[in-house]
């Protein structure tokens, strides 16, 4: 069962007495937000925008867009990190599934009493849920450890793209378990820690080795930066999204490729999609430092379409140096 934390936004709004508010969430939460923008007109009487873009992460904050509608305060639901506010006036809001994981742990303890040492993270949606998952593991002979969170992300929590808490006890454990079903952290967890990773799916109640889909990932990661080798003209996007512009890294990757003889066309996009790419006729690759995920995940383009990691990457190739183990890192951004 999902909980959303209403009484924060409605403490946040008698503390605050806005006019107007807006509120997003992840497509899987978007189905709540029209009942709780009735108690909200019905309890305050003010006016409240429901945000219909797709809302991905603490990167899809909408101060700009609040501050345009003229909403005084922006709730984003669903996506839990270590700061209660971003920006001028984006409050973040958990959303928490209480699931019961007894189940799939029964079914999990003996493949993973083959490690040693377990590292344990996981999500928004599970993190309320750790500690006590920690302790069933450890009564059952498992001995886990949760790594330290740092910058936006708490103690044994993930990103799809920042992965701190799994990086830095890599070399401490043998193995990682990803809480919840899924992929999107799974992979993630998995190629940027070089460990075996597990996610335990407390709906199905099973285990997953995420080995094989992250294999998959990493292959064609690799065959885009391959493809991207031999482009002449690079098309370097910049995210426009608040928690993804970066002009300081978009121009020095511009800068680097110049200096190796390649012509670049900058872009600027919100969504980076297949049918907007398709008008830039006369690029041969892309980069993006939007969103690492959209270059990685395995989306279909017609052209390489590099996320900053590749970059790295291509540049290294470009300089006749090996790419090995390109993603392992803390993050990709």
């Amino acid at each position: 069962m999902i909980e959303i934390d209403e009484n924060k936004i409605f403490e946040e709004i008698r503390s605050n007495k806005p006019r107007s508010v807006c509120i997003s969430a992840p497509d899987g939460l978007m189905i709540y937000l029209e009942d709780i923008s009735s108690r909200i007109k019905k309890e305050f009487n003010i006016d409240v925008f429901i945000m219909g873009d797709s809302c991905y992460g603490s990167c899809d904050s909408t101060n700009f867009e609040a501050k345009r509608i003229g909403a005084e305060l922006a709730f984003n639901i669903g996506h839990t990190i270590s700061f209660e506010k971003l920006g001028d006036r984006t409050i973040m809001i958990d959303a928490f599934d209480n699931i019961d994981f007894e189940p799939a742990i029964k079914k999990s303890i003996d493949a993973l009493k083959k490690f040693k040492v377990i590292g344990m993270v996981t999500f928004s949606q599970y993190l309320h849920q750790i500690d006590l998952i920690k302790k069933k593991f450890e009564e059952n002979g498992v001995q886990v450890i949760i790594g330290k969170g740092r910058g936006q992300l708490q103690d044994g929590q993930v990103f799809g793209c920042e992965f701190y808490p799994a990086f830095y006890i890599k070399e401490s454990v043998d193995a990682f378990v990803v809480l919840g079903n899924s992929n999107f952290h799974g992979i993630g967890v998995s190629l940027s820690s070089g460990k075996p990773t597990f996610m335990i799916d407390p709906y199905a109640e099973e285990i997953i080795d995420v080995k094989g889909v992250a294999e998959d990932r990493e292959k064609k990661a690799i065959l885009s930066i391959s493809k991207a080798r031999y482009a002449e003209k690079f098309g370097l996007i910049l995210g426009l999204k608040e928690g993804q512009f970066d002009t300081k890294k978009l121009l020095s990757v511009k800068r680097r490729l110049e200096e190796r003889g390649k012509e670049v066309q900058l872009i600027a996009m919100r969504e980076v999609t297949k049918e907007r790419m398709s008008y830039f006729k006369s690029i041969d690759a892309f980069i993006q430092t939007s969103c690492p995920r959209v270059s990685i995940d395995g989306y279909t383009f017609n052209k390489p379409v590099l996320s900053s990691p590749q970059a790295e990457a291509l540049l290294d190739l470009l300089d006749g140096k090996e790419i090995d183990d390109f993603l392992v890192k803390p993050h990709w951004l």
